[in-house]
């Protein structure tokens, strides 16, 4: 058997992600025994999942046979989608408040990590260890999580040994069943959306998060908790802004994640990858509106993050950079003029490497 990697239309993806797979997959999302033999089954040939086509896991594990593996993935899904109750900063075991803020991961990973573009966490399993240009290394998906505990939740490593380390692998390995190794996943982060070709209007920005996200996150950006501050219980709409929100070092204190994210994800409720609600002019205001607020700040190794500034997003905030451009545009933009002189100078030290006999270590390209 052999899969074509090249997609070309929704016909095209239906066949290949959506129906040649299928009938492999008949019994993985009710915990059948196919599950750890499906990536042997398929071909060597790189597959592309697109999980806009992909059968959505089923996230209600109340039927899973009773066994120790099936309850390290129930334990998993529960620390996902309620991390304040079990790691949150207001636990009253002090050794177990590795997260620094109240949200949790079903926070921003949504629908229990399945929906195309909202953060899917489908056939992540199956794609580490993978090279990350944050680290400058090889990390394993263990130290993928402990990105967002340190950096999204502002809070310390989760230890690898630990139980709900475990557990949280034990529910992305649930998710990703079926997905063959190595396999090319699209819908996996925001979707590329080309943002509009000027700086972020933080005044525009603020009258859209008024009529547009107020409701949900609150006047004062703050969100909406379950219940009341110490009883652990997080949040029904997460803070965009202020101590218990995302940290300074997450994804989403760039502008173009942001972007991404929201035009695709919001209003909650209305927007879809495929029927977006805002404009993209709306999308990327608020977007910039968003990040001008403070959090917590970036501190510790943390600040080490993209050492090798050739490996650095257009819209990371902070230097040094190999431009000459801002930290105030990489912020808000534009980009473009960004994009050309980073290309730019990748090329000439490509260039600079290969003419000294070392052609093996370019800078990583974006």
């Amino acid at each position: 058997m052999k899969l074509s990697t090249k997609l070309v239309g929704r016909k095209e993806r239906g066949l290949v992600a959506g129906v040649t797979v299928l009938a492999l997959l008949t019994s993985i999302w009710a915990g059948g025994a196919m599950a750890a033999d499906a990536a042997a089954v398929l071909p060597a040939e790189r597959l592309i999942v697109d999980l806009r086509a992909w059968p959505t896991p089923n996230t209600d594990l109340s039927k899973l046979p009773n066994n120790e593996k099936n309850r390290l993935i129930k334990f998993g899904q529960a620390v996902f989608t309620h991390t304040s109750e079990y790691l949150g900063p207001e636990v009253r075991d002090p050794s177990k408040r590795y997260a620094g803020t109240n949200m949790s991961c079903s926070n921003c990973h949504r629908a229990g990590a399945t929906l195309p573009y909202a953060a899917p966490l489908i056939g992540t399993s199956s794609v580490y260890p993978q090279f990350s240009p944050r680290f400058g290394k090889t990390v394993t998906l263990e130290n993928r999580i402990n990105l967002c505990f340190t950096h999204s939740l502002a809070g310390r490593e989760v230890p690898d040994d630990s139980n709900e380390m475990k557990a949280l692998v034990a529910y992305i390995e649930y998710l990703s069943r079926g997905v063959p190794r190595g396999a090319k996943i699209i819908g996996e982060k925001e979707m590329v959306v080309e943002e509009p070709k000027r700086a972020a209007n933080l005044v525009r920005g603020e009258e859209v998060f008024k009529n547009q996200c107020a409701v949900c996150h609150g006047a004062d950006g703050r969100g909406k908790r379950v219940g009341t501050v110490g009883d652990r219980k997080g949040y029904t709409f997460p803070p965009l802004w202020g101590p218990d929100a995302t940290s300074e070092s997450a994804s989403m204190f760039r502008i173009l994640s942001t972007f991404q994210y929201v035009y695709v994800n919001m209003p909650f409720g209305q927007a879809t990858w495929d029927r977006p609600a805002l404009s993209k002019d709306d999308a990327y205001d608020v977007a910039g509106f968003v990040i001008s607020h403070p959090r917590q700040p970036r501190e510790g190794e943390v600040a080490k993050d993209f050492s090798n500034p050739y490996d650095k997003p257009e819209d990371f905030p902070w230097g040094p950079y190999v431009d000459s451009f801002s930290e105030t545009q990489h912020k808000y933009g534009p980009f473009d003029a960004i994009r050309a002189e980073d290309a730019a100078a990748r090329e000439k030290a490509k260039k600079e490497k290969e003419a000294k006999g070392n052609p093996a270590s370019p800078p990583a390209s974006k």
